[in-house]
Parts: C-alpha cells; sequence; structure tokens
C-alpha cells in the first residue's frame, strides 16, 4: 500500500483525520490494519502568525516544509486535514515533492455525488471568505452560501477559542444549529463542515441539513488512494 502524508495544522482536526484512516482502514483491510502514515505538524501559532496578516505564501511555505519531511519520511501522497490553510496549497502544488488530494474538491466530489445543488460554508472566517470552496463547487455547477458577518465572527470563535482546544460545548452546536437553519431556509440542501473540528460537535444525528464532513471525507478519500494505487503499483 501507499504511504499517506499527513499535512497536520491544529491538533484536533490532525487527529480526527488520523483515527479515520485508522479505524476505516480496519473495516476495509482487517482488524487494526490500516495503510502506513506519517504525520509532520508545524505548530499552529507558527501558522496563525501568517493567516492573521493574510500572508497566504508564508502559510504555503510551511506547508511545503511539511511535504519534504514527509516526502523524506517516506509518505508517497500528501493530505492536509485543515481547510483554512488550503489557502496557501495553490503556493506549494508547482513546488511539492508529492501529489495532494485537495480536501474541497474532495468534498466537492461527494456533494455531486449524493445530488446536493445549493451548499451552505462554515468554517473559520477565513476560510469562509476566501475561494478553496466556492471554486471547487462552482466548476461542478454547484450553488453556494456563505454565513453572514456575525454569524462567521462567532463561528470563529467557538473554533479559535473552544474546538482547536479540545473544548466541546452544548451552546457551540446550538449556534451551529441556528445558522444551519437559517441556510436550509435559505434554499441550502446541504452543509460543508468547513473546518475540520466542526464533526467534532456537528453531524447528521444533530443538523438541520445533511453534512458534509471535510474530516472524514479526506480521510476516506486518502484511504482508497493508499490501497488502491498501492495495489496498481504492486
Amino acid at each position: 500500500m501507499l504511504t499517506a502524508g499527513i499535512v497536520a495544522c491544529s491538533a484536533e482536526g490532525a487527529a480526527l483525520c488520523y483515527r479515520t484512516l485508522c479505524h476505516e482502514g480496519a473495516k476495509a483491510l482487517g482488524s487494526h490494519a490500516h495503510p502506513p502514515i506519517a504525520l509532520h505538524n508545524h505548530s499552529l501559532a507558527e501558522y496563525q502568525q501568517h493567516i492573521d496578516c493574510g500572508n497566504w505564501p508564508g502559510v504555503g511555505a510551511l506547508m511545503l516544509d511539511s511535504a519534504h519531511r514527509l516526502a523524506k519520511a517516506g509518505a508517497d501522497f500528501l493530505i492536509c486535514p485543515d481547510n483554512t490553510i488550503h489557502q496557501g496549497l495553490p503556493f506549494v502544488e508547482s513546488e511539492s515533492p508529492l501529489p495532494w488530494l485537495h480536501i474541497a474538491r474532495v468534498v466537492a466530489e461527494e456533494a455531486v455525488t449524493r445530488g446536493f445543488r445549493r451548499i451552505g460554508l462554515l468554517g473559520t472566517k477565513w476560510l469562509v471568505a476566501g475561494e478553496v470552496y466556492p471554486e471547487q463547487l462552482a466548476a461542478r455547477g454547484l450553488a453556494y452560501l456563505r454565513p453572514g458577518d456575525e454569524e462567521r465572527e462567532e463561528i470563529n470563535r467557538i473554533i479559535m477559542e473552544e474546538l482547536v482546544c479540545g473544548i466541546f460545548r452544548p451552546e457551540a452546536a446550538a449556534y451551529h444549529q441556528r445558522t444551519m437553519a437559517r441556510m436550509k431556509d435559505a434554499g441550502c440542501d446541504a452543509v460543508v463542515l468547513g473546518c475540520t473540528e466542526i464533526p467534532l460537535i456537528m453531524s447528521d444525528s444533530n443538523s438541520p441539513l445533511p453534512t458534509l464532513d471535510s474530516t472524514r471525507l479526506l480521510a476516506r478519500a486518502a484511504l482508497r488512494r493508499a490501497i488502491d494505487n498501492g495495489g496498481a503499483r504492486a
């Protein structure tokens, strides 16, 4: 099998992605089995220094450094379980030693497969203001809706002050539910959990809309790549 390289950013998001690869690997391959996995993580603080000032090339430089380290560690391809820093990926791909699976591309393809047409976007204020998801959704003929300004600020606060720190409060889930309900009323038929920590408090079981869980969808795509391409290479 191929070795999956995880370019990590926040601990909670990376841990959820890693666990998904391992647990769902066992479902596909047998008890306790999963593809080889390598992980490298610059601290979230290092990333945040660049994010706060909109320095996406600086974000990309950190991602590229992780890519080189993972290539040396034996990774065959790369994933990044962090939606926001995908805004740095365009500054990385042409110099990357390994190919990447793009999280928004994986999510958009799942939306098409499931027949959704208008997608609500949730995530950090930097992610929902950017073009990571709009570009991928529009390329597949899908409409989308961004949160309002107040919603962006409060969801960003929840993510950065609570979720990335492993704090999961009922009030945070309730706020996401209200935002999702408004998006449903505005014509959305699904919602992207476009922060890799949001799936820790939201899922189909408590959402007013069907969810597109970016973290687990990316991990499943990586699992397929590791198994299928590994078999082809062998």
